[in-house]
């Protein structure tokens, strides 16, 4: 299986436990992520913000006053995936707490999730979408070694 280029940015906002966040975010293992659920060459940012910066992306582009886990920003999908994806540090890190994952793997489902994503897939449109997304996203992960997230 030939994997897509993928041109990475990975950046770290302001977070008071970053340490924890970087070490489970090795670039090589994002780079590696994102590349396996690419369709296409890519030019992909991703970046891990605080709560407050998670919020006000969420409230100002969804309309919706919370930190949420992710968020994708997708400018392009064909011929070439153009895409920023955000991730919310403590949001994603409670998560990880609360369904007993490492945080290593979920931050690994959540790129896998946003790239989906960021190619035109969308859980949110009918069950049928979600169902396809959810399965593309398990024999994904299940492929890099990571058990089924759901």
């Amino acid at each position: 299986m030939s994997l897509n280029t993928l041109s990475l940015s990975l950046q770290f906002g302001g977070l008071a436990d970053a340490a924890a966040h970087r070490a489970a975010l090795p670039r090589h293992g994002v780079s590696r992520w994102i590349r396996h659920a690419l369709q296409s060459d890519a030019e992909i940012t991703v970046r891990i913000v605080d709560a407050e910066e998670g919020q006000t992306l969420n409230r100002d582009y969804r309309g919706k006053d919370y930190a949420t886990n992710v968020l994708t920003f997708d400018y392009t999908q064909a011929p070439f995936v153009t895409a920023d994806l955000v991730l919310c540090a403590p949001v994603v890190a409670q998560e990880a707490k609360d369904s007993n994952k490492t945080l290593q793997a979920h931050y690994a489902h959540l790129l896998i999730h946003a790239t989906l994503h960021a190619q035109g897939y969308d859980h949110e449109t009918s069950e049928r979408d979600a169902l396809e997304m959810e399965t593309l996203e398990i024999l994904l992960l299940g492929a890099l070694g990571y058990d089924n997230p759901y």
